[in-house]
């Protein structure tokens, strides 16, 4: 029988009010300023994109149960939310603390962390030519006393959450950047300590362990800074990394990482090419790794509202980047495909990611907008089927996969292993 995955959609935690971006960018200041000022670029360019729901702010409760009721509707059984801490301490943490976990539905979703630990430039939006350095505003890599403070502060108020997502008891952490995490803490060796630490402290406030999750990409996107891994080059393959830093799984953010973006269209490309980039990719991670890998799949990608206006839109760096404007029927390709990635590759708790839940200023969300509706969550519900119904949905999978008439779905039984 093939085991439903679960369904996860990153969670962009940039649209509500933050004091960082207060103090950056001025106190009314969130990224729908950036949604709202985006401008057409070429003829057909479908821009500015607008929310069905409005300009919201995603810190509000209320708003957040909307939206949880919308993905556990639609067979999303729950969100990776971006997470970011720097040497300081927290940064966007609001989506999640007041509005996702405080929500009177909270417990509908799984939730669960992937670490962005990526250097933070200003790219809200990027004012400068390709050939200038953008503003660094935080540096993603800490060092050890700055990663014990942010796994205390994960261990007692995220891993402790009910609803939090859990591997044979063992809590989920993404890390966007393998090479950022060991630059810094100073080397190969001093992160398998640090990592080890972090599992030693889930230990001890009663967990199994940690489940460590790295996020794994082929081409490099944000500008960030010149990183070294120890004394060693940044051409170390991060797949060569993960055995020995203890990574229990390995997934994906985006298509985009797994695409030489300068083979593709510019200003619009194929979003078929760019699925099978990605795929191709993906089956070559599956092979070459010990631990499970988790396919992504990638609502769509346009990136130029976090370029200036001003700013002429010309092949470059990121986020000068070609538009893939996929539609619903596209995207349902995309799971299809990440289907029967799954059932090729069986591992005990099968995953599929999306980008995104709400990237609206990179083109990517599952949330309705004004054009397709609610064209992508349909898709979803479609291809995998309810939440509710994972058993069910099980049978009518194998069907399909047969090629045979699907059993009719009855309601499951049993409860979640791993919630």
């Amino acid at each position: 029988m093939t085991q439903r995955p679960k369904v996860f959609a990153y969670y962009f935690p940039d649209w509500h009010k933050d004091p960082r971006n207060a103090s950056w960018f001025g106190d009314a200041w969130d990224e729908w300023q950036l949604v709202k000022s985006a401008t057409p670029r070429f003829d057909g360019h479908r821009q500015p994109r607008q929310p069905a729901a409005g300009y919201f702010d995603e810190s509000d409760p209320e708003i957040a149960s909307e939206q949880i009721s919308l993905a556990r509707s639609h067979g999303v059984d729950g969100f990776l939310v971006d997470f970011y801490w720097y040497d300081d301490g927290h940064y966007l943490n609001a989506a999640l603390d007041r509005g996702l976990l405080a929500a009177e539905n909270s417990s509908d979703v799984t939730i669960a962390l992937m670490w962005a630990n990526h250097e933070l430039v200003d790219i809200f939006p990027l004012s400068v030519s390709s050939d200038e350095r953008p503003r660094r505003l935080r540096d993603g890599a800490i060092d050890r006393a700055a990663f014990e403070r942010m796994a205390r502060h994960v261990v007692q108020n995220y891993f402790t959450q009910p609803n939090y997502y859990r591997v044979e008891g063992k809590p989920w952490f993404s890390i966007y950047e393998i090479g950022n995490l060991v630059t810094g803490l100073g080397g190969i060796d001093e992160t398998h300590d640090a990592l080890r630490w972090f599992d030693d402290l889930a230990r001890a406030a009663g967990f199994a362990g940690v489940h460590l999750d790295a996020v794994i990409w082929g081409v490099d996107l944000l500008p960030r800074s010149v990183a070294t891994i120890g004394s060693e080059s940044t051409d170390v393959d991060p797949v060569d990394l993960v055995p020995s830093l203890g990574f229990s799984s390995v997934t994906s953010y985006v298509w985009v990482h797994h695409a030489e973006i300068a083979e593709f269209d510019f200003p619009r490309a194929d979003m078929a090419a760019l699925r099978e980039s990605a795929f191709d990719e993906y089956e070559d991670y599956a092979g070459r790794l010990a631990v499970p890998f988790h396919p992504n799949v990638t609502v769509g990608w346009d990136s130029s509202p976090r370029l200036a206006p001003a700013v002429p839109f010309v092949p470059g760096d990121y986020p000068a980047y070609p538009v893939w404007d996929s539609t619903p029927e596209e995207f349902g390709e995309g799971l299809r495909r990440a289907r029967r990635f799954v059932s090729e590759h069986p591992t005990p708790h099968p995953i599929v990611t999306i980008n995104a839940w709400n990237e609206w200023s990179e083109g990517s969300m599952l949330l309705p907008d004004t054009h397709h509706g609610d064209g992508f969550l349909r898709q979803v519900l479609e291809v995998f089927g309810p939440v509710e119904n994972a058993d069910a949905t099980d049978r009518v999978l194998d069907a399909e996969d047969e090629g045979r008439e699907p059993l009719e779905p009855v309601s499951a039984s049993g409860s979640e292993e791993v919630r």
